[in-house]
This record gives structure tokens, sequence and C-alpha cells, in this order.
């Protein structure tokens, strides 16, 4: 094998492949919500995705999420290409957490966690064996929430309902994870519990990828690998966690001067004067 087939034979599998991917949304006029997106996801990476309000971060979102098509370009997500795959089959293989997810306030945490074995709001009793109610108890466990498995979700705080969720979107056992803002509106230690819990997912889960869409480079996990800046539904810069969150690009991205830092494997942002 040459070396450049022995490069290629070691690189990991694309999870996620978009390739001049555009949205155009038709109203009274032809509003662009994305256009040109080139955006590779491997096998092992954890991405963030930062960008103003209407940069078009929930609608890159939802493509990958198999929720909705481009209107131009390819979107390839677990080796299967938008149109050319059941989105239903599709979509249970992949993990989301969302502030817009229908979860009943008044079930029970474990109940909660077992309907992302079905991909329901409500559960299905039948559906659900021991073997499956145990993997339910064990998710809450390896999330910091087992204590948590009798309450009524209604009755846990921002960052326990966040945590319980995501371990909902486990359940089915996904190589891919979304998570759309998860930090909204959690208060300082809820924030940290959170960031601590998805540090450790990825140091216990070497092959599942996430995607991170969120506002403040403070609520990335150490473990944050690649990050993408989305600006006017463009991309202004991907790559290298490192080398893309820098004082130009955030300044670019964000319209104002902005200074990072980064301590103990922590991002930290602020803006200049």
């Amino acid at each position: 094998m040459i070396p450049a087939q022995a490069a290629e034979a070691r690189e990991p599998h694309a999870v996620v492949a978009l390739k001049g991917v555009a949205v155009h949304r038709r109203t009274s006029g032809q509003e662009i919500i994305l256009d040109g997106i080139d955006w590779t996801v491997r096998a092992g990476e954890h991405w963030a995705l930062l960008g103003t309000n209407g940069a078009g971060k929930t609608t890159l979102l939802r493509l990958i999420g198999a929720t909705m098509y481009p209107t131009s370009g390819t979107v390839e997500v677990l080796g299967n290409r938008l149109g050319r795959v059941d989105m239903r089959e599709l979509r249970a293989r992949i993990g989301l957490v969302s502030a817009a997810q229908k979860v009943p306030l008044d079930a029970a945490v474990h109940t909660v966690v077992l309907t992302g074995a079905t991909g329901t709001v409500q559960p299905l009793w039948r559906k659900y064996d021991d073997a499956t109610r145990e993997h339910a108890h064990a998710l809450l466990a390896e999330l910091g929430c087992k204590e948590l498995a009798d309450r009524r979700f209604g009755d846990c705080s921002g960052g326990q309902r966040a945590r319980i969720l995501i371990s909902r979107a486990l359940m089915a056992d996904p190589a891919l994870l979304l998570l759309d803002e998860p930090f909204n509106a959690l208060d300082l230690p809820s924030r940290e519990d959170l960031v601590d819990a998805l540090h450790r997912l990825a140091a216990d889960r070497p092959d599942l990828v996430t995607l991170t869409v969120t506002h403040h480079v403070e609520e990335l996990p150490p473990s944050t690998t690649h990050t993408f800046l989305l600006k006017e539904g463009r991309e202004l810069a991907s790559g290298p966690a490192d080398r893309v969150l820098t004082p130009d690009n955030m300044t670019s991205c964000f319209g104002r001067p902005i200074q990072i830092a980064r301590h103990d494997g922590r991002w930290y942002a602020r803006s200049g004067r």
C-alpha cells in the first residue's frame, strides 16, 4: 500500500457529510437561510456549532437530524443520503436533545428515559422488557442522575432535566448525538454539572460523535475537538477548535471585538473595547 493509500485507510469514516448545501425559504421573496455549506464530521469528533441568532444553526441541525431536506446540495448522515433513505428509520439512529422536545412533566424520570427506546412521547409499556428498563437505569447512573429515577420530571431542575434528556437520547445507542442549546437557562452549578457529564460521556463512549449548538464557549467541555462558525447562513471557519476559536474569527462571527482564552481545557470569551 502506497503512503497516500495508507493515510486514507487510517482516516476515520465520515458520519456527516454536507456538500454544496443551501436552504432557501420561499415567502414573498426568496430568503437564503443556508448557502454553500461543505462540512464533514468524522467518527470520534466532538463539534461545537456557534453563531449569532438567525445565523442558520437550527436549520443546519435539522438537516443533520434528518427532519428536513436541503433546497440544493447533498446531505449524508450515517452513510445515508437524504432523499434516498427512510427519514424515520434514519432519525431512530440519531440522538437529539432539544428544549423543543415534548416530554410529559408528570412522568417519572425513569419513564421519560424509557420512551427514548421507542422514540415516543408517551411510554409504550409492552415494548420495554427487563433489559430495556435496566438500560434506562444504567444511563441515568452514567449521567449522574441515578437517584432521580422515581422523581417527577417536572420537579427536576433545569440541569437535571438536560442530563435526563441526554440519557433518553442514548437509549437507542445512537452513533450521533445532537445537542441543541442544552445549556439554555442553566445556572452556574447546573452548567458545570452538564459540562462534566458531557466530558465523561466523550471519554466513556469513544465511538459517539456529538454536535453541540451553543452561544457561549464557556459551555464547551474540554472534550470538544472541532468548531464550526456560522455567519449569515455561510461558513466563516471550521476545523480543530484551537485553530477556529481565535479572537479574529470570533470577532468576525459576532460583530464586536472578542478576546479568547483557554485554561485547563476550557475556553473563555469576553468582549474587548
